[in-house]
């Protein structure tokens, strides 16, 4: 199920990205750079990470990712569609 959740991350992250949005060139370093994809890398880290975690007994992490997962979704919302 994280494996699940990290793959509609990264589909949202990258439809972000893509969009072009003003608010991108407000995060500054984390966007520019190695164009756009040291974003993906902490994407991958963070999804790495709580796959570990959660291989090893700890759960709660998925509930974690999956709150995580609600915000990325909502926030990708409110870019593509306008609303911020």
């Amino acid at each position: 199920m994280v494996f699940l959740m990290g793959i509609a991350n990264f589909a949202m992250h990258r439809a972000v990205l893509a969009s072009g949005h003003p608010i991108l060139a407000q995060i500054g370093w984390l966007y520019r750079s190695l164009g756009g994809r040291f974003s993906l890398i902490v994407e991958f880290a963070l999804l790495l990470g709580t796959m570990l975690l959660v291989a090893s007994g700890g759960g709660w992490w998925a509930w974690g990712y999956g709150l995580y997962t609600g915000m990325n979704a909502f926030s990708a919302w409110l870019i593509l569609t306008g609303k911020v």
